[in-house]
């Protein structure tokens, strides 16, 4: 197998070229004539991102259910709908397509099927909110997690509908520059491309609303107090439970404690600040509830491998700003 000329960063899953690559290799795979809507999104995505790039820098192959050419570099396979379960040859070529992707990216319809296989073990999964009650009993050996896309080293798994335009607008971001992605934003009349940490736009009130009105109400609350944070103890004091209790519910949905999770949201909001309003890194950080600008710097590069000034300097040099 060809070397990967594209790896995925460990914090944040984004792809990084090579400088001795000048092409990205994507297939789409799928047995159907008729492809699910998933994957006529991303590859449509990925088409107009060509075209407004105006280079060849990204190779879009539509495989079918064609076997992997000798040699054939497959920088990432983009699965969006399950194998056929009556046929052997089905997986053993969708086998060949995984040993020689350097990622493999899984939509949709493919992230139920996928969720169901050895190879799930251990991961978190972004499964669609829809699918999760019914599905979520015979899938203990993995995490559901209620992201719109989740990276876990060679796999990505997307919960699809209009979160595959997120994740084809990733891609042309990281292949072919933020500008190339701002311009296709506006083909495409969305206003931003939704990062991966992102809870899907359902999950509180629909995923978890009848099972766990509790938790919503938790994540209610922690969303309306991002500037000056609550405490865990009073967060269960103003839902009438007890500290543990409010502990155990957010592990039993969500495999993470109250304050961890109350973290990432903040961190979350203050990525989203950083990359699309022009407040500086003290007003960021103490609007998202933290206490200098230090505390927020330090708790941002650990958690995201990047400082925020700096993360800001590679957005402002991808728009042709000198920094």
């Amino acid at each position: 197998m060809n070397s990967a000329p594209y790896a995925a960063a460990p914090q944040d899953g984004r792809l990084r070229p090579s400088a001795s690559t000048s092409r990205f290799n994507v297939v789409l795979l799928g047995w159907r004539q008729a492809k699910p809507l998933d994957f006529y999104l991303i590859s449509h995505v990925l088409d107009m991102g060509r075209l407004i790039s105006k280079t060849d820098q990204i190779h879009v192959h539509d495989a079918g259910c064609g076997n992997p050419a000798p040699g054939m570099r497959c920088d990432v396979l983009v699965l969006c709908e399950m194998p056929p379960s009556d046929t052997d040859s089905a997986l053993h070529t969708l086998r060949q397509w995984i040993e020689v992707a350097s990622r493999v990216m899984l939509i949709g319809e493919a992230v139920k099927w996928f969720s169901g296989t050895p190879w799930a073990r251990g991961l978190r999964v972004a499964l669609h909110w829809n699918d999760s009650p019914p599905l979520s009993a015979g899938l203990e050996h993995v995490i559901v997690s209620p992201s719109i896309i989740e990276h876990c080293g060679k796999w990505t798994t997307c919960c699809g509908g209009a979160s595959t335009l997120d994740l084809g607008l990733q891609l042309v971001r990281d292949i072919l520059g933020t500008k190339v992605a701002s311009e296709l934003l506006g083909v495409l009349t969305k206003d931003r491309i939704r990062e991966p940490h992102e809870r899907q736009r359902a999950d509180t009130r629909f995923h978890f609303g009848e099972a766990a009105p509790k938790l919503c109400e938790a994540i209610a609350l922690m969303e309306a107090n991002i500037e000056e944070p609550l405490q865990t103890e009073e967060i269960a004091q103003l839902l009438g439970m007890s500290r543990r209790q409010l502990e155990r519910l957010f592990k039993q949905h969500l495999d993470t404690v109250p304050s961890r999770y109350y973290l990432d949201l903040r961190l979350q909001r203050a990525q989203q600040m950083l990359r699309q309003t022009d407040h500086s890194i003290l007003q960021i950080g103490l609007m998202c509830g933290f206490s200098s600008a230090a505390h927020f710097s330090t708790t941002y590069r650990t958690v995201f491998g990047i400082a925020p000034r700096e993360e800001r300097q590679q957005i402002l040099k991808s728009l042709g700003i000198n920094v």
